[in-house]
Protein backbone atom coordinates (compact mmCIF):
# COMPACT_ATOMS: atom_id res chain seq x y z
CA UNK A 1 0.00 0.00 0.00
CA UNK A 2 1.47 3.55 -0.99
CA UNK A 3 0.84 4.70 2.61
CA UNK A 4 2.87 2.29 4.29
CA UNK A 5 5.79 3.33 2.15
CA UNK A 6 5.84 6.98 4.05
CA UNK A 7 8.97 8.07 6.51
CA UNK A 8 8.21 8.20 9.91
CA UNK A 9 8.42 11.44 11.22
CA UNK A 10 9.92 12.66 14.73
CA UNK A 11 7.85 12.03 17.56
CA UNK A 12 5.80 14.94 19.03
CA UNK A 13 1.98 16.41 18.37
CA UNK A 14 0.98 17.10 15.30
CA UNK A 15 -2.23 18.70 14.51
CA UNK A 16 -3.90 20.24 11.98
CA UNK A 17 -7.08 22.55 10.32
CA UNK A 18 -8.74 20.91 7.61
CA UNK A 19 -10.98 23.67 5.89
CA UNK A 20 -13.06 23.24 2.75
CA UNK A 21 -13.33 26.24 0.57
CA UNK A 22 -17.04 26.18 -0.11
CA UNK A 23 -16.87 29.67 1.21
CA UNK A 24 -15.67 31.88 4.11
CA UNK A 25 -14.95 31.08 7.87
CA UNK A 26 -17.97 31.66 10.19
CA UNK A 27 -17.44 31.46 13.75
CA UNK A 28 -18.51 27.75 14.19
CA UNK A 29 -15.33 27.33 11.69
CA UNK A 30 -13.35 29.85 13.54
CA UNK A 31 -14.18 27.72 17.14
CA UNK A 32 -12.25 24.75 15.32
CA UNK A 33 -9.08 26.73 13.79
CA UNK A 34 -9.17 28.07 17.23
CA UNK A 35 -9.52 24.74 19.31
CA UNK A 36 -7.42 22.46 17.56
CA UNK A 37 -4.32 25.66 17.11
CA UNK A 38 -4.77 25.96 21.31
CA UNK A 39 -4.59 21.92 21.88
CA UNK A 40 -1.71 21.55 19.69
CA UNK A 41 0.68 24.94 21.09
CA UNK A 42 -0.73 24.01 25.12
CA UNK A 43 1.24 20.66 24.13
CA UNK A 44 4.13 22.48 22.50
CA UNK A 45 3.19 20.72 19.12
CA UNK A 46 3.16 21.64 15.79
CA UNK A 47 -0.40 22.75 13.87
CA UNK A 48 -0.83 22.18 10.11
CA UNK A 49 -3.61 24.14 7.80
CA UNK A 50 -4.65 22.01 4.51
CA UNK A 51 -7.21 22.85 2.15
CA UNK A 52 -9.72 20.15 1.52
CA UNK A 53 -10.62 21.44 -2.29
CA UNK A 54 -11.59 17.96 -3.58
CA UNK A 55 -15.12 18.76 -4.23
CA UNK A 56 -14.95 21.79 -7.17
CA UNK A 57 -19.16 21.74 -7.20
CA UNK A 58 -19.42 23.25 -3.76
CA UNK A 59 -16.17 25.31 -3.73
CA UNK A 60 -16.26 29.17 -3.83
CA UNK A 61 -14.14 30.92 -6.00
CA UNK A 62 -11.62 32.82 -3.97
CA UNK A 63 -12.41 30.78 -0.47
CA UNK A 64 -9.07 29.72 0.39
CA UNK A 65 -6.97 32.79 -0.33
CA UNK A 66 -9.74 34.63 2.04
CA UNK A 67 -9.85 31.77 4.80
CA UNK A 68 -5.43 31.77 5.23
CA UNK A 69 -5.95 35.11 5.39
CA UNK A 70 -8.70 35.02 8.02
CA UNK A 71 -6.16 32.63 10.05
CA UNK A 72 -3.22 34.89 9.65
CA UNK A 73 -5.73 38.25 10.91
CA UNK A 74 -6.47 36.07 14.15
CA UNK A 75 -2.98 34.78 14.35
CA UNK A 76 -3.43 31.31 13.85
CA UNK A 77 -0.09 31.21 12.01
CA UNK A 78 1.03 27.19 10.68
CA UNK A 79 3.96 25.77 10.84
CA UNK A 80 4.68 24.04 7.18
CA UNK A 81 3.25 25.23 3.99
CA UNK A 82 -0.27 24.93 3.68
CA UNK A 83 -1.53 21.19 1.58
CA UNK A 84 -4.03 21.66 -1.08
CA UNK A 85 -5.96 18.25 -1.84
CA UNK A 86 -6.36 18.85 -5.02
CA UNK A 87 -2.60 18.03 -5.56
CA UNK A 88 -2.99 14.52 -4.54
CA UNK A 89 -6.11 13.36 -6.61
CA UNK A 90 -2.90 10.73 -8.34
CA UNK A 91 -1.96 9.41 -5.13
CA UNK A 92 -5.66 8.98 -3.83
CA UNK A 93 -5.98 7.40 -6.88
CA UNK A 94 -3.53 5.29 -6.93
CA UNK A 95 -4.64 4.23 -3.26
CA UNK A 96 -8.13 3.24 -4.62
CA UNK A 97 -6.57 1.24 -7.67
CA UNK A 98 -4.73 -1.17 -4.73
CA UNK A 99 -7.90 -0.95 -2.33
CA UNK A 100 -9.74 -2.53 -5.15
CA UNK A 101 -6.82 -4.77 -6.82
CA UNK A 102 -7.31 -6.63 -3.01
CA UNK A 103 -10.79 -6.69 -3.04
CA UNK A 104 -11.30 -4.25 -0.22
CA UNK A 105 -13.02 -2.12 -2.30
CA UNK A 106 -16.13 -2.91 -4.97
CA UNK A 107 -17.55 -1.06 -7.88
CA UNK A 108 -20.96 -0.09 -6.85
CA UNK A 109 -24.25 1.43 -8.59
CA UNK A 110 -26.72 1.73 -6.03
CA UNK A 111 -28.69 5.42 -6.14
CA UNK A 112 -29.66 7.02 -3.18
CA UNK A 113 -33.31 5.91 -3.93
CA UNK A 114 -32.02 2.33 -3.57
CA UNK A 115 -30.53 3.08 -0.64
CA UNK A 116 -33.20 4.74 0.79
CA UNK A 117 -35.85 2.00 0.31
CA UNK A 118 -33.41 -0.73 2.22
CA UNK A 119 -33.91 1.55 5.14
CA UNK A 120 -31.23 4.08 4.28
CA UNK A 121 -28.17 1.65 5.16
CA UNK A 122 -26.21 0.08 2.72
CA UNK A 123 -26.54 -3.08 2.58
CA UNK A 124 -23.76 -4.67 0.51
CA UNK A 125 -26.28 -5.38 -2.47
CA UNK A 126 -22.83 -4.44 -4.74
CA UNK A 127 -20.20 -6.41 -3.25
CA UNK A 128 -20.18 -10.14 -5.28
CA UNK A 129 -21.68 -7.73 -8.90
CA UNK A 130 -18.24 -7.27 -9.59
CA UNK A 131 -19.45 -4.75 -11.91
CA UNK A 132 -16.76 -3.30 -14.40
CA UNK A 133 -16.54 0.20 -13.03
CA UNK A 134 -18.38 2.55 -15.38
CA UNK A 135 -20.49 5.26 -13.96
CA UNK A 136 -20.07 3.69 -10.55
CA UNK A 137 -18.74 4.87 -7.06
CA UNK A 138 -16.12 2.55 -5.31
CA UNK A 139 -17.15 1.50 -1.69
CA UNK A 140 -14.79 0.02 0.79
CA UNK A 141 -15.64 -3.40 2.11
CA UNK A 142 -16.58 -2.55 5.88
CA UNK A 143 -15.83 -6.00 6.91
CA UNK A 144 -14.48 -5.23 10.40
CA UNK A 145 -16.60 -2.87 12.14
CA UNK A 146 -15.26 -0.53 15.22
CA UNK A 147 -17.68 -1.06 18.00
CA UNK A 148 -15.79 1.77 19.87
CA UNK A 149 -13.40 4.70 20.47
CA UNK A 150 -11.97 7.08 23.09
CA UNK A 151 -13.10 10.90 22.51
CA UNK A 152 -10.37 12.80 24.61
CA UNK A 153 -13.42 14.94 25.62
CA UNK A 154 -16.64 12.51 25.28
CA UNK A 155 -14.53 9.66 26.44
CA UNK A 156 -15.70 6.14 25.30
CA UNK A 157 -18.12 6.37 22.00
CA UNK A 158 -20.02 3.45 20.99
CA UNK A 159 -19.61 3.51 16.72
CA UNK A 160 -22.91 3.37 14.96
CA UNK A 161 -23.91 0.57 12.32
CA UNK A 162 -21.33 -0.24 10.01
CA UNK A 163 -21.98 -0.42 6.48
CA UNK A 164 -19.80 -0.05 3.22
CA UNK A 165 -18.66 3.41 2.58
CA UNK A 166 -18.31 5.05 -0.50
CA UNK A 167 -14.60 6.39 -1.19
CA UNK A 168 -15.16 7.75 -4.54
CA UNK A 169 -18.46 8.72 -5.90
CA UNK A 170 -19.88 8.25 -9.18
CA UNK A 171 -19.38 11.42 -10.40
CA UNK A 172 -15.29 10.48 -10.25
CA UNK A 173 -14.68 12.88 -7.25
CA UNK A 174 -12.39 11.42 -3.86
CA UNK A 175 -14.69 10.93 -1.17
CA UNK A 176 -13.98 13.12 1.89
CA UNK A 177 -13.20 9.40 3.98
CA UNK A 178 -10.65 8.64 1.60
CA UNK A 179 -8.54 11.89 1.40
CA UNK A 180 -8.60 13.02 4.86
CA UNK A 181 -7.01 9.75 6.43
CA UNK A 182 -4.57 9.45 3.52
CA UNK A 183 -3.48 13.01 4.28
CA UNK A 184 -3.33 12.79 7.78
CA UNK A 185 -1.56 9.32 7.79
CA UNK A 186 1.12 11.38 5.00
CA UNK A 187 1.25 14.62 7.24
CA UNK A 188 2.20 12.23 9.97
CA UNK A 189 -1.35 13.51 11.83
CA UNK A 190 -1.42 12.20 14.82
CA UNK A 191 -3.54 14.59 17.18
CA UNK A 192 -7.26 15.51 15.77
CA UNK A 193 -9.24 18.36 17.13
CA UNK A 194 -12.42 18.85 14.99
CA UNK A 195 -16.34 19.48 15.78
CA UNK A 196 -18.68 16.92 17.35
CA UNK A 197 -20.48 17.00 13.61
CA UNK A 198 -17.71 15.01 12.24
CA UNK A 199 -17.76 12.49 15.56
CA UNK A 200 -20.06 9.32 13.47
CA UNK A 201 -16.91 9.67 10.66
CA UNK A 202 -14.58 8.70 13.20
CA UNK A 203 -15.14 4.68 13.38
CA UNK A 204 -15.02 4.61 9.30
CA UNK A 205 -12.06 6.82 9.26
CA UNK A 206 -10.65 4.52 12.11
CA UNK A 207 -11.42 1.44 10.07
CA UNK A 208 -9.31 2.70 7.40
CA UNK A 209 -6.17 3.10 9.55
CA UNK A 210 -6.15 -0.40 10.64
CA UNK A 211 -6.31 -0.95 6.75
CA UNK A 212 -3.70 1.04 6.24
CA UNK A 213 -1.53 -0.85 8.87
CA UNK A 214 -1.15 2.83 11.16
CA UNK A 215 -1.81 3.71 14.15
CA UNK A 216 -5.24 5.98 14.60
CA UNK A 217 -4.66 10.02 15.46
CA UNK A 218 -5.93 10.58 19.03
CA UNK A 219 -9.38 12.17 18.87
CA UNK A 220 -11.18 15.27 20.62
CA UNK A 221 -14.35 16.70 19.21
CA UNK A 222 -15.03 20.27 20.46
CA UNK A 223 -19.11 21.48 21.13
CA UNK A 224 -20.65 23.29 18.43
CA UNK A 225 -21.85 26.84 18.31
CA UNK A 226 -25.20 26.43 17.47
CA UNK A 227 -28.50 28.72 17.27
CA UNK A 228 -31.64 29.47 18.80
CA UNK A 229 -33.33 26.41 17.31
CA UNK A 230 -30.02 24.16 18.06
CA UNK A 231 -28.81 24.43 14.19
CA UNK A 232 -25.36 24.44 14.01
CA UNK A 233 -23.51 27.44 12.26
CA UNK A 234 -22.15 26.15 9.00
CA UNK A 235 -22.12 27.24 5.47
CA UNK A 236 -24.86 25.78 4.25
CA UNK A 237 -26.91 27.10 6.83
CA UNK A 238 -26.04 30.75 6.27
CA UNK A 239 -23.90 31.46 8.94
CA UNK A 240 -22.31 35.06 8.07
CA UNK A 241 -18.55 35.35 7.76
CA UNK A 242 -16.86 36.25 10.68
CA UNK A 243 -15.02 39.63 10.10
CA UNK A 244 -11.20 39.13 10.11
CA UNK A 245 -10.33 42.57 9.85
CA UNK A 246 -11.33 43.32 13.18
CA UNK A 247 -10.60 40.05 15.14
CA UNK A 248 -9.47 40.93 18.70
CA UNK A 249 -13.04 40.67 19.96
CA UNK A 250 -14.57 37.56 17.79
CA UNK A 251 -11.17 35.89 19.21
CA UNK A 252 -11.99 36.94 22.99
CA UNK A 253 -15.71 35.52 22.06
CA UNK A 254 -13.95 31.93 20.85
CA UNK A 255 -12.10 31.73 23.75
CA UNK A 256 -15.22 32.35 25.72
CA UNK A 257 -16.98 29.86 23.93
CA UNK A 258 -14.55 27.14 24.97
CA UNK A 259 -15.16 27.93 28.56
CA UNK A 260 -11.43 29.86 29.10
CA UNK A 261 -13.23 32.64 30.65
CA UNK A 262 -11.22 35.25 29.40
CA UNK A 263 -11.07 38.57 31.44
CA UNK A 264 -13.00 41.88 29.77
CA UNK A 265 -10.33 43.51 29.43
CA UNK A 266 -8.47 40.78 26.86
CA UNK A 267 -10.74 41.82 24.34
CA UNK A 268 -8.99 44.68 23.50
CA UNK A 269 -5.65 43.17 23.23
CA UNK A 270 -3.91 42.02 20.31
CA UNK A 271 -4.81 38.38 18.96
CA UNK A 272 -1.07 37.55 20.08
CA UNK A 273 -1.72 38.42 23.13
CA UNK A 274 -5.09 36.70 23.69
CA UNK A 275 -3.60 33.59 22.07
CA UNK A 276 -0.66 33.19 24.31
CA UNK A 277 -2.70 33.86 27.56
CA UNK A 278 -5.35 30.92 26.02
CA UNK A 279 -2.31 28.54 25.34
CA UNK A 280 -1.36 29.22 29.37
CA UNK A 281 -5.12 28.51 30.49
CA UNK A 282 -5.89 25.61 28.04
CA UNK A 283 -7.63 22.58 29.56
CA UNK A 284 -9.11 19.95 27.76
CA UNK A 285 -10.89 19.00 30.90
CA UNK A 286 -12.94 22.56 31.34
CA UNK A 287 -13.87 22.16 27.59
CA UNK A 288 -18.02 22.63 27.70
CA UNK A 289 -19.76 19.16 27.52
CA UNK A 290 -22.77 20.66 25.57
CA UNK A 291 -22.98 22.87 22.11
CA UNK A 292 -22.94 26.73 22.71
CA UNK A 293 -25.96 28.64 21.78
CA UNK A 294 -24.28 31.58 19.88
CA UNK A 295 -26.00 34.77 21.44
Amino acid sequence: MILSAQTPRQPGYRGRFAPSPSGPLHFGSLLAAVGSYLDAKAHRGQWLVRIEDIDPPREVAGASDQILRALEAFGLHWDESVRYQSHRLDDFQQIINELLSTQAAYFCDCTRKRIKSVGGIYDGYCRNRHLPGEHCAVRYRYDNAITHFDDLRLGRQTSIAAQDFVIKRRDGLIAYQLAVVADDIDQGINHIVRGVDLLETTSSQLELYRQFDHSPPQYLHLPLAVDQHGHKLSKQNHAPAIDWQQPQQQLWQALNYLALAPPMALQHESVTDQLDWAIEQWDRQQLPQDNQVLT
